[in-house]
């Protein structure tokens, strides 16, 4: 890892130069032995963080040493600091085995995990634990100064959201627009995508989502949408295709595009079950993203280092600021609470075979 000085934005190490085994446990097996206990999964947290030694987030220097506690205490500032200090673990009471188990969950498969399946895989004793544990990872999958598109780049709009009777197409009720580009490559894939919420297809904010997105210079490709020139304007060059009077679908002049949001669409189905909130849903375009750009990894464990590297210099998220109504709602009738709400760590001392015990049978 490293941190680029003149611009101020941190640079995760090429794919290339990690290695399975060494800085990422490459299956399943390799991540039971690498983190038995919490000790070991703040250690692995403190090496992604301060790969070169403790660095003081308040002053910004290395000066320090460890407390018999674990933490750091800064010579300058006089301050103590812990691996999790300021980063999106901040304060958490939940044992950092089960934060690095879901993380793993979220990582290894192609679909992701959904709060209700994290909630019991984990055995939380609280939904609500699960579905704020996972959106703080999602808060993270978005690293800052990250590389925009470039080459030839398809982009797109398409609606999101819950089959409602009514109109369809544009100007549904209960849809939400989304703005989609995607990268295209010589050997007639796909490369990078970029998700987002956007208010209209005006072109002022198509022209603010190409210049947040796409690499001036690049070559853009769309339908025949009217405010595409104007977007696209001097700063792109501009490949429009008309699709209506073509003869020629539109899943076939832009393949990319609607290859990703159909993807999105049926994962939003399969995994979430369509029960994604409208004010949730930017969060899971992004963990889409993040997911779909690294699809390519040999190791699922890669995503996983990835992903807890960002974690750790992404700022603090709170339950509150991630709810958009945080006041308690009525409730319908459950099965009696488990005695301990709080997920207890998975770390654990060896079982001798109990099945073998039962009964007194040997």
């Amino acid at each position: 890892m490293r941190l680029v000085q003149d611009e101020g934005v941190w640079s995760p190490t090429p794919a290339s130069e990690l290695h399975a085994g060494r800085d990422y446990p490459g299956d399943y097996a390799q991540l039971l032995a690498w983190f038995p206990d919490d000790a070991a999964c703040a250690d692995y947290l403190e090496w992604l963080r301060w790969p070169q030694g403790f660095v003081c987030p308040r002053c910004e220097t290395g000066s320090g040493w460890r407390m018999a506690d674990g933490r750091f205490w800064c010579e300058r500032c006089r301050r103590r600091v812990s691996a999790t200090a300021g980063t999106i673990f901040h304060r958490t009471r939940t044992p950092l085995t089960v934060w690095l188990a879901a993380a793993w969950f979220m990582t290894s498969s192609k679909s992701g995990v959904s709060a209700t399946t994290l909630h019991r895989l984990l055995g939380f004793g609280s939904y609500q634990t699960a579905w704020t544990m996972l959106h703080r990872f999602r808060t993270a999958m978005v690293r800052p100064g990250r590389d925009r598109l470039a080459g030839r780049v398809e982009v797109d709009e398409t609606y999101v959201g819950g089959v409602k009777a009514g109109k369809r197409g544009r100007g549904a009720l209960g849809k939400v627009l989304v703005a989609v580009a995607v990268e295209l490559l010589d050997s007639k894939g796909f490369g990078r995508c970029r998700l987002r919420i956007i208010p209209s297809a005006h072109a002022t904010v198509l022209r603010h989502f190409l210049l947040d997105c796409v690499k001036p210079g690049s070559t853009v490709v769309t339908d025949g949408l009217v405010p595409y020139p104007s977007a696209v304007g001097n700063v792109y060059g501009h490949e429009p295709f008309a699709v209506a009077g073509s003869g020629v679908q539109a899943h076939v002049a832009l393949p990319g595009t609607h290859r990703v949001a159909s993807l999105v669409k049926r994962w939003l189905l399969g995994t979430h079950h369509g029960a994604v909130e409208r004010d949730h849903l930017q969060a899971y375009l992004d963990e889409f993203a993040f997911r779909f750009n690294r699809r390519r990894s040999e190791f699922r464990g890669l995503l996983f280092r990835r992903l807890l590297e960002q974690a750790v210099r992404a700022e603090p998220v709170t339950y509150r600021s991630l709810v958009v109504d945080p006041s308690p709602k009525p409730e319908t009738p459950q099965a009696p609470a488990r005695r301990h709400l709080r997920p207890a760590s998975l770390a654990h001392e060896p079982t001798l075979r109990p099945w073998r015990h039962h009964n007194g049978l040997r």
